[in-house]
């Protein structure tokens, strides 16, 4: 069943007709109701191009957090063959946020990290509603570093709100654990590739995405705070999210302009969740033509290149 977006209210009246009379339809053999249903899918696929032509920052926050958008497991499961996960960070616990491990993309061998929100209420428990833990960027790192021991490219998945605020967390080195994942970011000798696939929220994202190429989809989002937060502090209103959400810059659209990505991922109609295989397929391409740009490299051009990607952030304006 889909589930609709608050600004999606007139397209679910439409789409809702149609399906209304296609069970008449099933229920009466008799009865045909195909003009009418085609006329209806007509009206709504016209009415979802106008909605989704020019979304504005707030509502490409909520395309972003649609529930319904392919996750991590979903992406490793199209893009990747003989997946095999590791776990643990070889301290303290396994991290269910963070899913990881060895695996082929199109028969080369990488390794796969990524944030995993859940699907269903029990699985999102289990994930943490993909708010890593300190062992889950630990865990991080040691893949990292076992790639880079064995030569093999890393593509990283963004998919997070934030890293978890929790006094556990905390009290287990919550901003050193983000600091070192960052660290290993930047030292690794070998290819890094990043995807924003829904929410890059705050270190808990930069942890895995400080790398070689980072891209975006279309209508993913990468901030250093939420709407919400950044309302709740600026203007003691977290109603103000829509005016935050402009402020922020937090769109792939302007992130791209601003020299903080390097590539936007174009979606199907309506967003990834309307089509999710087209979308994967896409963001296939992309990790494709990244490693491609990277191949050739030594480990010394790499870091150098990585390097100096983030230290150029900042030198373009949105008028640049």
């Amino acid at each position: 069943m889909t589930q609709y977006l608050d600004f999606e209210k007139p397209l679910a009246e439409i789409e809702g007709k149609a399906e209304e009379l296609r069970a008449l339809a099933r229920a009466n053999a008799e009865m045909d109701v195909a003009e009418e249903a085609a006329a209806l899918d007509a009206k709504a696929t016209k009415l979802l191009d106008e909605l989704y032509k020019d979304l504005t920052p707030w509502r490409k926050c909520q395309v972003a957090r649609h529930p319904d958008r392919p996750h991590c497991r979903d992406y490793i499961e199209k893009l990747f063959t003989e997946y095999t996960p590791l776990a643990g960070d070889r301290n303290f616990a396994d991290d269910l946020a963070v899913m990881g491990g060895l695996a082929r993309f199109k028969d080369r061998p990488v390794m796969v990290i990524g944030h995993e929100k859940g699907s269903d209420t029990k699985s999102r428990i289990a994930h943490n509603f993909g708010m890593a833990r300190p062992e889950g960027y630990r865990k991080a790192v040691r893949l990292m570093e076992m790639a880079s021991r064995f030569g093999l490219p890393v593509v990283t998945l963004i998919d997070t709100a934030g890293a978890y605020p929790g006094k556990g967390a905390e009290e287990r080195g919550q901003s050193e654990a983000i600091a070192r994942s960052t660290e290993m970011c930047l030292k690794i000798g070998v290819p890094l590739v990043s995807v924003v696939i829904g929410e890059g929220g705050s270190g808990g994202a930069v942890a895995f995405a400080t790398a070689n190429r980072v891209a975006m989809l279309e209508h993913s989002i990468y901030s250093v705070i939420s709407p919400e937060g950044c309302a709740s502090i600026l203007w003691k209103n977290a109603e103000k999210m829509r005016e935050a959400a402009v402020a922020l810059r937090l769109t792939a659209q302007d992130l791209l302009k601003l020299g903080v990505i390097d590539r936007v991922i174009a979606e199907p109609r309506g967003g990834a969740h309307r089509d999710k295989r087209k979308a994967m397929d896409a963001v296939g391409d992309a990790i494709t033509a990244m490693l491609k740009d990277l191949d050739g490299k030594d480990s010394a051009a790499l870091i150098k290149d990585r390097r100096q990607k983030f230290l150029n952030l900042g030198s373009k304006g949105l008028a640049a």
